[in-house]
C-alpha cells in the first residue's frame, strides 16, 4: 500500500490487504498463540516463575517464544515487512504499523511475539551477501536463529557516534574489542549485529566510519544480564575482547553502518509507538467496563468527573497518538526517512501510553496494584517505552534539530 489512497493523498481507511492481515492475525492468536500461552498459564504471567534466578527466561518460556516465532514464520507473518527478495513480503510500512498496533491490543501472552522485534530480522539485515545469506539471514527470516543490535554502550547510549567499540583490520580478519550494554536478545542470540569504529571521527567524520559486523554466539562473552523492571531478563551486557572476525562478516559497507543504524531507529520509532498505541486502547476499555460496572456512593464511578475525564483524556491523545503513526507510516512508505514523524511518533505515543497507564491503574485503585491484573505490567512496559529507541530527550532534540533549532 503506497500513499494513493483518495483525493487529498491521505485516507485513515484500511485498506482490502491491511485488513485481511489484520483478520488473519486475530485468528492466528486464537488458534496458534493462545493454546500455547493456556498451555504455560501462570508461568507467562507471574514474573516468580517464569524466570531462573539470575533473571534468564526459562527453558520452557524460551521454547514457547520459539513455537510461536516459527508458526509465524510459517504463515509469513514474522517479518512480513521485510522486501521480497530477503524472503519478506514487502508490506507497507501502514500496514506494519497497524499490525503492531493490532497484536498490542491483544490481552493473550505471547501475542508480541508474533511480529519480528528485536531478536528478528530487520532491514539492515537485508544488506546480507554471500554466504552470509543463507547462514543468518534466510534462519532469521524463518525464526530458526534470533540476532541482536548490538550499539548501546555503558557509557554511551543516544551518542552513539562516540561509540568506544573498535575493528582494526588484520589482514582479512578485523579483530573487535569493546563493551555493548543493554543489549535486547543478547542472552539468547545465535548471533549479534555488532555496531564498531574502524576509522577515527578525525578522518571519517562524526558520522563516518562506522562499520557493522555479524559476531556469532560463541565468539563474544555474556557480560551481566541488565534486568530492568518489566523486561527482566531480556537485555545483557556483551563483551568484545580481541574477537577475530572473517572479513566476509562485515553486514553492508565498511565505515558506512550508521546510517543504516539510524534507518533501524527510524523503523523500531515506529513500531514501539503502534504498541504504545494499542495497549493504550487495550488499557482505555478496560477502564471503561471498570468504572461502568464498579459502584461507589450508590452510582457508577465513571459518572464522577475525576474518573470520566481520565479516560476522555487518554482517548483524545490516543486518537492524536495514532494519527501520528498513521502519518509516519505514510511518510515512509512515501520513501522519506521520516525522521521528524518518527520522533514525534516515538515521544508522544510513549508519553500517552505511560500516563494511561497510570491513570488505569490509579481508575483500579487497589486491585489495579494486583500481580493478577495486567495493568501494572502495561505500566512497566510504558516507561522502558520512554528510554528505548532513543529518549523522550533525544526525541525532543531531533524534532527541535528537525526544525530549524
Amino acid at each position: 500500500m503506497g500513499r494513493s489512497a483518495s483525493d487529498s493523498g491521505v485516507a485513515f481507511d484500511i485498506d482490502e490487504e491491511t485488513q485481511l492481515v489484520l483478520r488473519s492475525l486475530d485468528e492466528f492468536v486464537e488458534q496458534e498463540v493462545e493454546p500455547i500461552a493456556e498451555e504455560l498459564g501462570e508461568t507467562l504471567t507471574n514474573p516468580r516463575l517464569g524466570h531462573e534466578p539470575d533473571g534468564r527466561l526459562t527453558d520452557e518460556v524460551l521454547d514457547a517464544i520459539g513455537r510461536v516465532r516459527k508458526r509465524s514464520a510459517e504463515a509469513g507473518y514474522y517479518a512480513m515487512n521485510m522486501p521480497s527478495d530477503a524472503g519478506g513480503e514487502d508490506v507497507s510500512a501502514v500496514t506494519w504499523y497497524r499490525a503492531n498496533k493490532r497484536l498490542a491490543e491483544s490481552a493473550v501472552p505471547l501475542s508480541n511475539e508474533v511480529l519480528a522485534g528485536p531478536a528478528g530480522p530487520k532491514p539492515l539485515l537485508a544488506a546480507a551477501e554471500g554466504d552470509q545469506i543463507e547462514e543468518y539471514l534466510e534462519p532469521a527470516m524463518c525464526a530458526e536463529k534470533t540476532t541482536a543490535f548490538a550499539q548501546t554502550e555503558p557509557g554511551v547510549g543516544s551518542d552513539s557516534p562516540n561509540m568506544d567499540t573498535h575493528a582494526d583490520k588484520d589482514g582479512d580478519e578485523w579483530v573487535l574489542d569493546g563493551t555493548k550494554q543493554w543489549i535486547t536478545n543478547a542472552p539468547y542470540a545465535d548471533f549479534i549485529e555488532v555496531f564498531a569504529r574502524t576509522t577515527p571521527q578525525a578522518e571519517a567524520g562524526r558520522h563516518g566510519g562506522i562499520t557493522c559486523f555479524i559476531v556469532e554466539d560463541d565468539e563474544f562473552e555474556l557480560g551481566p544480564l541488565n534486568n530492568a523492571v518489566g523486561s527482566v531478563g531480556r537485555q545483557a551486557e556483551v563483551r568484545l575482547d580481541d574477537v577475530r572476525i572473517p572479513d566476509d562478516r562485515v553486514l553492508g559497507d565498511v565505515d558506512a553502518a550508521f546510517y543504516d543504524a539510524m534507518g533501524f531507529l527510524g523503523l523500531g520509532r515506529l513500531e514501539i509507538g503502534a504498541q504504545a498505541v494499542g495497549s493504550a486502547e487495550w488499557l482505555l476499555d478496560r477502564a471503561t467496563e471498570f468504572a461502568t460496572d464498579r459502584e461507589a456512593f450508590d452510582r457508577s464511578i465513571g459518572d464522577f468527573q475525576a474518573i470520566s475525564h481520565k479516560i476522555a483524556r487518554g482517548r483524545a491523545n490516543v486518537y492524536a497518538a495514532d494519527a501520528a503513526g498513521l502519518r509516519c507510516a505514510w511518510t515512509l512508505d512515501g520513501g522519506d526517512p521520516a525522521i521528524a514523524e518518527s520522533s514525534i511518533l516515538k515521544w508522544f505515543a510513549t508519553n500517552t501510553f505511560w500516563e494511561i497507564a497510570d491513570d488505569v491503574v490509579q481508575v483500579h485503585g487497589s486491585s489495579g496494584l494486583a500481580e493478577e491484573n495486567p495493568f501494572m505490567d502495561r505500566l512497566h512496559q510504558a516507561r522502558i517505552f520512554r528510554i528505548v529507541e532513543g529518549t523522550d530527550e533525544i526525541q525532543l532534540n531531533t524534532i527541535a534539530s528537525q526544525y530549524g533549532l
